[in-house]
């Protein structure tokens, strides 16, 4: 395939003080990783390109057997071209030995030849009239020492312009400028002396005037190391959002040394892996994989029926304790590549959530297996540009459910629904996307299955279309350390979500993600007492959605098919969350006002009073939405009641109110039948039935208890009745304020009375 080197430093690059920063910060990280933590007092980045912006206060290093590359200007003042012959470097050196005893000897000779220093001689350079030229010149060290670059020495001459006929082109009759040299030349030298900074650090060094040193060209030229050089096989310039595509990296040893300990590191490590550690590298060529899908995938013959479960680690994926996913193990043979040597590697890269150019810089990290005395690792700079168009967008809400058991008896549940929308303008040729799976990741839920709401199962999205799925999750028996990985298939093939390299990518964008929540958690630890927290608990939802998909392209009169993934993190029970980022939200949080309505309210009906005690302060309250996930309740009733109103008049249907503490803290309910009356309607609808005997009924619940009280609702004539008027208030025990739960009140229990 096509071979992209790194593009690393060059003289032609022009400085930027951002992007300097950037590979500064970038290469402390990766050497503070590999030092277990600690942040070097001393570090000093790599210095490759030294210039007047760079720190010229130390001895820059330069390695035996690599060159040295000097750029000069030269300025010809005069109205006549210049002519420089023999032109090249002025150096003295100081042979050392720094692998010896005593680091540093020095060798008995204080002068050499060409056997320790090699110098390129630039046999003619022209500068015309009142012209700028550059020069690049280049040493070649043999020896390792002290280099001392004193300046340049050439012979300088005239020229004399003539303007003939060029007889190679005549067809055209072009003319071209020739020159022809004066015999007489003389010996010419220039010093090379660079004034440093000024220093400006103390009382005295601000009141005179004094400049600090500069060493760029006083070179140390250290032992032999390795010398990494990488390629970029078939990597890509265009992409969709979410896309994974399969590429290929060549690390190729140019130096006479074994190198090992290879990183990258990334400030955008979302964007490529090279798999987990047991990862299996097939096929094994570019070639081979032209056609290949790039996951993991088996054939099943369950579509759309239950999820197929896995499980992962994280520490595999690169998110583990203490560890940085922006620093990546490249998974060399043996962690070794010898000189010479070159091997291909498979790397998956999936295109940024959000459309745009994109320039994503790549660290290479790695260090020679023989300790080095000046230098102990080396590094490779890249810098990818990568331009992504518009894919699909994802919102996700999970609600819990209203029934307490499954229907395998499996516990508590919730309700997942998956809004897709194909955003794509089909600028990139994409005809239509097809969702073929949605998998979940979690320590503590799985998705269980996809409710269907009708027998069309087409998950096709054409442009501007949308789409809702609705999947059953199913709380984990025994949440365990590792990831449960469920894939709800809607084809006849299932991606293995928890292998590479899509579980890859979904714990790179979950990293980020999981930094934040866990800032926010030990904010709110430490401002909220631990019994609001546990309400807070409550709403917090750990389920982790992705969603696959194929697009299909028409490219060159070809049919394409791309593939990608979305992730979406469900933090909380009724809110909603995006696969791209949100700049406002879609819920307004209730105001001081609303909290003292509700108090106010609570108090009228006389319920206050039961738990609070006297001179005691109200504790930080958590949100309405937190309360309302405090205690989960379940009517249970015949959807159907028959009832002759001829033979008795009041009929009485017998119903079973579940309550279940949803908290790990003991919780105090109390359930209020009677019907809040607010407006007409509601008096009109309600006052046709009543719940008899008891009205209000005080509960204690353990953690995670589940209760049952037995009610019996009263009606006077058919009809359809909504069942859900019990009011449930509750509070942790052992606590003084008292909040209504409304969950109830969002799902109407509705029961039909006929008459027979």
């Amino acid at each position: 395939g096509e071979k992209q080197a790194a593009t690393h430093i060059s003289l032609d690059q022009e400085y930027i003080s951002e992007f300097s920063q950037q590979w500064k910060e970038l290469e402390e990280q990766v050497v503070s990783t590999v030092n277990r933590g600690i942040t070097l007092s001393n570090f000093q980045p790599t210095q490759y390109c030294l210039n007047r912006y760079s720190d010229n206060s130390r001895f820059p290093l330069a390695v035996v057997e690599e060159p040295i590359t000097v750029e000069v200007a030269f300025r010809n003042p005069l109205k006549v071209p210049l002519l420089l012959s023999d032109l090249s470097l002025l150096w003295k050196f100081q042979p050392k030995d720094f692998n010896s005893k005593n680091n540093g000897e020095t060798k008995e000779f204080e002068t050499c030849g060409k056997d320790m220093i090699g110098a390129e001689v630039i046999s003619e350079f022209l500068i015309n009239s009142e012209e700028t030229k550059m020069a690049r010149l280049k040493l070649f060290p043999h020896q390792t020492g002290e280099l001392h670059i004193l300046g340049v020495v050439y012979n300088l001459g005239t020229m004399q312009g003539t303007t003939v006929l060029d007889g190679l082109d005549s067809s055209f009759g072009l003319l071209r400028e020739k020159y022809n040299s004066t015999e007489m030349s003389v010996r010419g030298r220039q010093d090379l002396e660079i004034q440093g900074p000024r220093l400006n650090g103390t009382k005295e060094e601000k009141t005179s005037i004094k400049y600090g040193p500069d060493r760029r060209l006083d070179p140390i030229i250290t032992e032999e190391m390795p010398l990494l050089e990488v390629f970029f096989i078939n990597f890509p310039t265009l992409l969709l959002c979410g896309e994974i595509r399969k590429t290929y990296v060549e690390f190729m040893n140019v130096s006479k040394c074994p190198l090992t300990g290879v990183k990258v590191v990334s400030k955008q490590p979302e964007f490529f892996t090279f798999g987990s550690k047991d990862a299996v590298l097939s096929p094994l060529s570019p070639t081979a994989s032209e056609h290949c899908s790039a996951y993991k995938t088996v054939v099943t013959h369950s579509t759309s029926v239950c999820s197929l479960i896995s499980s992962a680690v994280a520490s595999e994926f690169g998110v583990g304790t203490g560890s940085q996913p922006e620093i990546i193990d490249v998974p060399l043979p043996d962690s070794v590549l010898l000189p010479g040597v070159s091997v291909q590697l498979p790397m998956w890269l999936r295109g940024p959530d959000e459309e745009g150019v994109h320039e994503i810089n790549f660290l290479f990290y790695y260090e020679s297996i023989r300790k080095h005395s000046k230098m102990c690792h080396r590094v490779l700079r890249h810098t990818a540009v990568i331009c992504t168009s518009r894919s699909l967008t994802v919102r996700s809400t999970v609600y819990r459910s209203n029934a307490l058991e499954d229907e395998k008896g499996e516990g508590d549940n919730m309700l997942v629904f998956v809004d897709v929308e194909n955003i794509n303008t089909s600028e990139a040729g994409v005809k239509e996307f097809h969702i073929v799976q949605v998998s979940s990741n979690s320590k503590n839920w799985k998705l269980q299955k996809s409710i269907n709401f009708s027998e069309d199962k087409d998950t096709n999205l054409a442009n501007r279309e949308k789409g809702k799925l609705c999947l059953k999750a199913v709380r984990c028996k025994h949440p365990v350390e590792n990831y449960t990985f469920a894939d709800v298939v809607f084809g006849n093939e299932q991606i293995i979500s928890s292998t590479s390299p899509c579980a890859d990518f979904f714990f790179r964008s979950l990293y980020s993600n999981l930094k934040r929540i866990q800032t926010q958690q030990n904010s709110l630890q430490g401002s909220c007492d631990n019994a609001v927290r546990q309400i807070q608990k409550c709403s917090e939802v750990d389920l982790n959605i992705i969603v696959l998909w194929k697009a299909y392209v028409v490219e060159d009169n070809k049919q394409l098919i791309l593939e990608g993934q979305h992730h979406v993190c469900l933090n909380a029970v009724g809110k909603d969350a995006f696969s791209l980022p949100q700049k406002q939200g879609f819920k307004k949080m209730l105001g001081n006002s609303d909290w003292e309505d509700l108090e106010q309210e609570s108090t009228e009906i006389g319920l206050s009073n039961l738990f609070r005690p006297e001179n005691t302060t109200v504790s930080s309250r958590p949100s309405v939405e937190q309360f309302s996930n405090l205690i989960k309740t379940s009517l249970h009733y015949p959807e159907t009641f028959n009832h002759s109103f001829n033979q008795k008049s009041l009929c009485i249907v017998p119903v079973t109110l579940l309550l279940s503490n949803c908290s790990e803290a003991d919780v105090d309910v109390i359930i209020d039948l009677r019907h809040k009356t607010t407006s007409p309607e509601a008096l009109e609808i309600h006052g046709s039935f009543t719940w008899l005997g008891q009205t209000q009924y005080k509960l204690q619940l353990k953690a995670y208890e589940v209760s049952s009280l037995q009610l019996k609702a009263c009606f006077v004539h058919t009809g359809v009745y909504n069942l859900g008027t019990p009011r449930i208030f509750a509070k942790l025990s052992h606590q003084v304020t008292l909040f209504e739960t409304s969950q109830q009140n969002s799902v109407p229990a509705l029961i039909i009375i006929n008459s027979i």
